[in-house]
């Protein structure tokens, strides 16, 4: 296989760019527009790729988990974000997190949300959080990266196979879209099942503070 970053394919992100900073401050400096409704819009960001998958290989589940620090993951079992490795045998995550995802971001036919709104893609759940921990796992390696504000704040560490694949998305939202709180189970349940291909189980643990 050739593995010239060059001759990788764009689909739904530029491969060349791994993070866009202009990108990310755009979002950022647009909060209203971009995270409309809070945290509830960025929590759909993220389960929007875990219908994706299911959707793409006939069903599949994923777990919401409402932590008691005020953060919130996705935990999904699909295949894992695509990684790929370079001429020189490094991993390269196909940067999801920090640029514009091009089937979504400028489109003005983009994907309607269950709450609503525009689909813009996961960068503005990376940009609009204080910290968020992607942890990939592949049936070639996994993987997991730390960004803050969008940006990467560590490279790719490898982590131990357990046997499994999928990816898990753990984001702190930043002020004030923590200060407005998260979404209440029911409404989640209700938001969720708009997905048909994709079976989402939740885990409210905040009332353990």
């Amino acid at each position: 296989m050739d593995r010239s970053m060059a001759s990788w394919r764009n689909t739904t992100h530029d491969w060349a760019r791994s993070v866009d900073v202009d990108h990310l401050a755009h979002i950022r400096e647009n909060r209203a527009v971009f995270a409309p409704g809070g945290l509830p819009h960025l929590l759909l960001e993220v389960v929007a790729y875990a219908a994706d998958e299911a959707e793409c290989v006939g069903g599949g589940r994923c777990t919401v988990t409402l932590h008691a620090d005020g953060s919130v993951s996705v935990a999904d079992e699909g295949r894992g974000t695509d990684t790929r490795f370079d001429d020189h045998g490094r991993p390269v995550k196909k940067p999801v997190m920090a640029t514009k995802d091009l089937r979504f971001f400028d489109h003005p036919d983009a994907q309607i949300l269950p709450d609503g709104h525009p689909r813009r893609g996961m960068s503005v759940v990376a940009a609009l959080s204080e910290w968020l921990v992607h942890t990939n796992r592949r049936a070639g390696g996994a993987w997991v990266q730390r960004y803050e504000h969008g940006v990467p704040a560590t490279g790719l560490t490898p982590v131990a196979d357990d046997g499994t694949t999928g990816t898990t998305v753990r984001f702190s939202p930043a002020e004030p879209l923590a200060a407005a709180g998260g979404p209440t189970p029911d409404a989640l349940a209700a938001f969720t099942a708009c997905w048909p291909y994709l079976s989402i189980g939740i885990d409210d643990q905040r009332a353990a503070r």
